[in-house]
C-alpha cells in the first residue's frame, strides 16, 4: 500500500493557458475558412464541384458535374443572341473607373499562367452570385478575405488558373477587381470566351441582395455595356446559360425586371450616356 501522500496539483499558468486558448481558436477558424474556400465561389446547386479544368477558348472547362444531393434548377430559355455581332473593342489590362483594384486585397498573382487565356473582346455579359452561405458584412477587411477565400478555392480546389470572374460587388455596394480584364474567365461551362463575368457576393437563393447591392450593380453593368457596346439582349445570368440555380431566385428575379422596359438596368443606360443599347 502505497502511504506516500498524493501530490497537490500545481497551480495552472495563466500564460500558458491563455496560448492554448489562442492556439485553438486559430486552428478552429483555419479549419472554418478551408471549409468555405472548398466550396467558394458560384455553385451549380449549393456547393457542387465543377471540374478542375481552367476553360479554353470557349470550348472546355468551367462549371462542372450537378451535386447529387439537390436537383437542377430547370434553365431560364435564353433569349436569341443577334447573329453577325459587330467587332468588339479590343480588351486591354486597364481596371475600369471606380473598381478597387485586385492589389488591395491580394498579392497573389496568376497561378497557373500557362492556363489561362486572353479575353481578345466582349460581346456579352454573365451575371452570378456566390451561392455559399449569406454574407452581409459591409467592411472593406470582411470582404478582402471572403475574396481571398473565394480566389484560394478556386485555385487550390477547382484546380483554375485564378479567381474565375471579372469583378464583384459587395454588401456595399463596392465593385472590386477580380480576374484581370485582359483573361479569359472561369465562371460558364464552355461560354467563357468573350464573356465579362461579374458576381454579386451573397448567396441569392437565401437572401435577398440589398439595396446598395442592386444600385451598383445596375450603374457598374450598365458602364460596361456601354464600354463594349454589348447591348441587353446580350446581358444574361448564369442560369441562362446553364442548369444551375446561380444567380439564386432572388437576384434572378431583380435582374429579370431590370432588364425589362423602363427597368433598373434600361434607366441606368440612359444615365451612362447608352439608351440605344436598351434596345437593341
Amino acid at each position: 500500500m502505497n502511504t506516500q501522500p498524493e501530490s497537490q496539483p500545481q497551480a495552472a499558468n495563466p500564460a500558458a493557458l491563455l496560448d492554448a486558448l489562442l492556439a485553438r481558436r486559430a486552428v478552429l477558424q483555419a479549419g472554418a475558412l478551408l471549409g468555405l474556400a472548398a466550396v467558394a465561389g458560384c455553385a451549380n446547386t449549393g456547393g457542387s464541384y465543377p471540374d478542375p479544368v481552367e476553360p479554353g477558348a470557349g470550348v472546355r472547362g468551367g462549371e462542372g458535374p450537378l451535386s447529387p444531393q439537390r436537383p437542377a434548377a430547370t434553365p431560364t430559355p435564353p433569349r436569341p443572341l443577334p447573329s453577325g455581332p459587330a467587332p468588339q473593342p479590343q480588351v486591354g489590362p486597364v481596371t475600369a473607373q471606380g473598381v478597387i483594384r485586385r492589389s488591395n486585397w491580394t498579392r497573389a498573382g496568376i497561378a497557373r499562367p500557362g492556363d489561362i487565356y486572353p479575353l481578345r473582346s466582349v460581346n456579352r455579359i454573365t451575371i452570378h452570385h456566390e451561392g455559399v452561405t449569406p454574407y452581409t458584412a459591409t467592411s472593406e477587411d470582411a470582404t478582402r478575405q471572403r475574396l481571398e477565400i473565394i480566389r484560394r478555392g478556386h485555385v487550390t480546389v477547382r484546380g483554375w488558373a485564378d479567381i474565375g470572374y471579372h469583378y464583384l460587388i459587395d454588401p456595399a455596394g463596392r465593385v472590386w477587381e477580380g480576374r484581370p480584364i485582359q483573361y479569359q474567365g472561369a465562371h460558364v461551362k464552355d461560354q467563357n470566351e468573350n464573356n465579362l463575368g461579374i458576381m454579386v457576393i451573397g448567396n441569392f437563393e437565401r437572401q435577398l441582395p440589398n439595396a446598395a447591392q442592386t444600385a451598383s450593380l445596375d450603374r457598374f453593368v450598365a458602364s460596361q455595356m456601354r464600354q463594349y457596346r454589348v447591348p441587353v439582349s446580350r446581358v444574361f445570368t448564369h442560369r441562362e446559360l446553364a442548369p444551375t440555380e446561380c444567380p439564386g431566385r432572388n437576384l434572378q428575379r431583380y435582374l429579370v425586371m431590370a432588364r425589362a422596359n423602363g427597368g433598373s438596368l434600361r434607366v441606368a443606360l440612359a444615365a451612362a450616356g447608352a439608351p440605344e443599347l436598351a434596345f437593341a
